[in-house]
């Protein structure tokens, strides 16, 4: 299992992020899967719940539960001595915004630290450590904190057991937002959690941000692109996801991806739900049900019916799609994708083949490197 441990530093803001469902579809299959919607009201919770508002589970039932309908498990990691961990559940997990989305797209769970239970986790038995010390560490505890015995902590871990990640210390609700956001929206796959972090409190919190990245509309990219031959991206976005949030307000504002985008590409920004009529190539495009969803039919003709949430589209410089870049990319992962289409070697070889080429001249960036720029390599083309 791949370790990530965060160490949490709270900042001080008297508003909270409304956490609704939304679907976002899987790269792997045309469906859509539980998402976050954000926005910006007061903090409301309640104040006398021990247990807060989520509906904890033990160990077994929710690994029981995880065989049928796969979700992330949230482990909410405490001692009965410890004041934050009552703190903690009095706030945070009494929003009930935020406790109705954990209910709803995880398998919360309440581990005492110091239980002398035995408790069967991932195939493995975990038992007291001492069960004769009434303060003894639990071996589970010490599997998920290691020698860093803090509360209250919480462990996130993915559904299929291979991701796991540590935040220690009490959490405020704006301070669990990017946790849930991370792990949900599956951000985790192309970036670490302290990156990702720093770009959603930017795109939510950071009225300042620099904007350095040109973009257009649609409707302004065909009169431009005869008279300025080059690539266009089109990074889609919704009103209900976070991460095509964070990368249309953040990652291409980036002064690691800025550079590439102004110089190569013309960039539009492209809310996939609107209800306007898009003409485009001469074609019109209206909101419609696309795989039980409505968005704008123009994603599937700039995506080649593609279409995934987040991603972007790579058009040459007719305006016809080259690739669709499914998930959420890192500044630096971004930046590498864009000039492998933008210097053609897309044209000559495969992403991998781009990459190993890269790794061998310039060693020191080699961990800089998406695996892949989209769900599939783009295939070697004929010149």
């Amino acid at each position: 299992m791949k370790n990530l441990i965060i160490t949490h530093n709270s900042t001080v803001n008297n508003k909270q992020l409304l956490l609704f469902p939304y679907f976002c579809r899987q790269n792997s299959m045309r469906k859509y899967i539980p998402c976050l919607l954000i926005l910006h009201v007061f903090s409301l919770h309640s104040q006398n719940e021990p247990n807060g508002l989520v509906n904890w589970l033990s160990f077994k039932e929710a690994q029981e539960k995880n065989k049928t309908i796969p979700k992330p498990f949230l482990i909410d990691v405490y001692t009965d001595w410890c004041g934050w961990c009552k703190v903690m559940m009095k706030t945070t997990y009494s929003n009930p915004n935020i406790a109705g989305y954990i209910n709803s797209y995880f398998y919360p769970i309440k581990f005492n630290a110091e239980t002398k239970d035995t408790i069967e986790f991932n195939g493995k038995k975990y038992y007291s450590s001492n069960i004769n010390n009434t303060r003894a560490p639990h071996t589970l505890a010490l599997e998920f904190l290691g020698q860093s015995l803090a509360y209250p902590s919480t462990v996130f871990v993915s559904s299929d057991y291979q991701i796991k990640f540590l935040s220690q210390g009490y959490l405020k609700e704006q301070d669990i937002e990017p946790f849930l956001v991370f792990m949900v929206e599956n951000a985790y796959r192309n970036i670490s959690f302290n990156e990702f972090q720093k770009l959603f409190k930017d795109a939510f919190y950071n009225p300042q941000l620099p904007r350095r990245t040109e973009t257009i509309t649609l409707h302004t990219l065909e009169k431009v692109y005869k008279q300025k031959p080059k690539k266009t991206v089109v990074f889609f976005y919704t009103n209900f996801c976070n991460t095509c949030k964070v990368m249309t307000q953040a990652v291409i504002h980036d002064s690691l991806v800025s550079r590439e985008l102004n110089k190569y590409y013309h960039v539009v920004v492209l809310d996939a739900e609107t209800p306007d009529t898009l003409a485009f190539k001469e074609k019109k495009h209206y909101k419609q049900m696309i795989n039980g969803y409505p968005f704008n039919s123009i994603v599937n003709t700039l995506t080649n019916n593609k279409f995934t949430l987040p991603s972007f589209a790579i058009l040459d410089e007719q305006l016809n799609p080259i690739e669709t870049v499914g998930l959420f990319q890192s500044p630096i992962a971004l930046k590498h994708i864009l000039l492998y289409f933008a210097e053609n070697h897309y044209k000559t070889m495969s992403w991998d083949e781009y990459v190993k080429k890269q790794n061998s001249n310039q060693p020191q960036e080699k961990s800089s490197y998406p695996s892949r720029p989209s769900k599939s390599p783009a295939k070697k083309n004929s010149k």
